[in-house]
């Protein structure tokens, strides 16, 4: 009984310092400017008001900024997707010369954070010109991303029997069809994480968007909310709203897939 009782008030304790920063935020985003200036803990208190979420929407570029985030994360996301499944589909069921070496260099690129590779990106993207536009972004979250989306696909795809498609064969299947119809309707857990894994790298990343963009109309949510800081005053208030709406999409696309998180990241762990 007492281990149970400690039990559950240590995971009490853990929910009330995993939502404080949460309620904090909300509470931040209902008050002033100077809302880290009072020492009230209300969170909802007699001044509270939605005047930072209505400025948000109507004297900032936060609708440009949503927009521009959404489209670099959906374009990095599909790729993502598509490239992932197709390359570890071809790592998992073909044997052919340097396969194990690119097994390994694309375990390799993971020792590396992306903020190492910055230079060579920039040179690169310099010589083709991709500088301040979206399509270098894509090239760059999308490469970053891949080593990870691949291994874990084709960890997944070595759980599928090849009894399955040997009798699809034996039906007369092609190959691609075999692979649409058959290993992707099978490997939709392992998808739902390449997605995820690709949306979040790209949702939420600052230190290269400011680098790659330049353009104002170009910036993604990240940069937008970071204008809200200057060297004087921070607009906290403003700040608070945006990272709360932010965080809505998010939350909603993990509520929407946990059913497959498990699933998706514990079957390709262990082959079957």
């Amino acid at each position: 009984m007492v281990k149970r009782l400690l039990a559950w008030f240590a995971i009490l304790l853990f929910a009330v310092f995993s939502l404080y920063p949460i309620v904090y935020v909300i509470s931040v985003s209902l008050r002033g400017d100077n809302a880290f200036q009072t020492q009230s803990l209300e969170i909802v208190g007699p001044h509270s008001t939605f005047k930072n979420f209505v400025s948000l929407f109507t004297e900032t570029d936060f609708l440009l900024w949503l927009k521009n985030s959404l489209i670099i994360s959906g374009v990095t996301t599909f790729a993502g997707v598509a490239l992932a499944s197709c390359s570890a589909y071809a790592l998992s069921r073909y044997r052919f010369r340097g396969r194990n070496m690119m097994l390994f260099s694309l375990l390799t690129t993971q020792m590396f954070p992306a903020t190492m590779l910055m230079l060579p990106f920039f040179i690169i993207l310099s010589q083709l010109h991709l500088i301040d536009s979206f399509w270098g972004l894509f090239i760059i979250y999308s490469s970053t991303a891949l080593p990870f989306c691949i291994w874990q696909m084709k960890a997944y795809y070595d759980t599928i029997p090849r009894e399955l498609e040997e009798a699809a064969l034996l039906d007369g299947c092609s190959r691609w069809m075999i692979f649409t119809k058959i290993i992707l309707p099978v490997s939709s857990p392992a998808l739902v994480i390449t997605a995820l894994f690709s949306f979040m790298s790209s949702w939420s990343e600052y230190v290269i968007a400011a680098v790659v963009l330049q353009d104002p109309q170009l910036y993604t949510l990240p940069l937008g909310l970071r204008s809200f800081q200057a060297s004087l005053a921070t607009q906290w208030g403003l700040y608070a709203a945006g990272a709360l709406i932010v965080s809505i999409p998010v939350l909603i696309l993990f509520i929407s897939i946990s059913r497959y998180l498990v699933s998706g990241l514990t079957m390709g762990s262990v082959k079957g």
